[in-house]
Order: structure tokens, then C-alpha cells, then sequence
């Protein structure tokens, strides 16, 4: 089974007038497909502010409403660092995950059976 990807960019600059178009136009396109995954690119972002983040966040709520997921690309570390700042991080970019101490990278979690006595 493959997973529709739909690619979305947001522009350089954003208004707080220019939120309800944006997910308008988002959900324009999302409305009657397949689930899958939109990937919204911000590579043209060159000054991060709270409009932006607000403008993302709106994004993938509106692409979760419509059974998508939101996967931002191309964030520069301005636009990471203000995420941050407000606590959105994990909800705006995939979380990047160390592997501990001898787990092997992208292993399989270990899967615990309740009725197993504690060890």
C-alpha cells in the first residue's frame, strides 16, 4: 500500500490575514483523498516569527481534520529555535531520535507482555 504525499509551501512572508487562506487552500486540496502525508515546505521562510509558527500550526491541525499528517521540510534552525521557544517542536517536526546505548538505529521497540512477572 502506498501513502499519498501532497507537497504545500508556504511563502517567505505571512500575514495573520493570510492563516484562513492558507488552510482553506490546504484543505481545498486535501478534501475527498486518501489519507496520506503533506509535506509542507518553508524553505522560502527567511524571517521566522510567531505569524509563521501559528501559520504551521493551523496547517497540521487542518491536515489532521482531514486525516493527514503534516511534515514540515526545510526549516532553517530560526524557525526550529522559535518552535522551541513555545514548546511546538515535537508537534511541528519529526522528532530526530539518538539511538541509546547498544540499541541498534531504527531497531524494533521492545514489546513487554503485562503478565510477565517483573524482572
Amino acid at each position: 500500500m502506498t501513502t499519498s504525499t501532497i507537497r504545500f509551501a508556504v511563502g517567505a512572508a505571512v500575514t495573520r490575514a493570510d492563516l484562513p487562506v492558507l488552510c482553506t487552500d490546504l484543505a481545498d486540496v486535501l478534501r475527498g483523498r486518501d489519507r496520506g502525508v503533506v509535506i509542507c515546505d518553508v524553505t522560502g521562510v527567511t524571517r521566522p516569527d510567531l505569524v509563521t509558527i501559528e501559520a504551521l500550526a493551523r496547517l497540521r491541525l487542518t491536515a489532521r481534520r482531514h486525516g493527514w499528517r503534516l511534515v514540515v521540510s526545510g526549516a532553517g534552525a530560526g524557525l526550529r529555535e522559535l518552535a522551541g521557544l513555545f514548546g511546538l517542536t515535537d508537534a511541528l517536526f519529526e522528532p530526530v531520535r539518538q539511538a541509546e546505548q547498544r540499541e541498534q538505529a531504527g531497531g524494533v521497540e521492545e514489546v513487554v507482555d503485562r503478565g510477565d512477572p517483573p524482572g
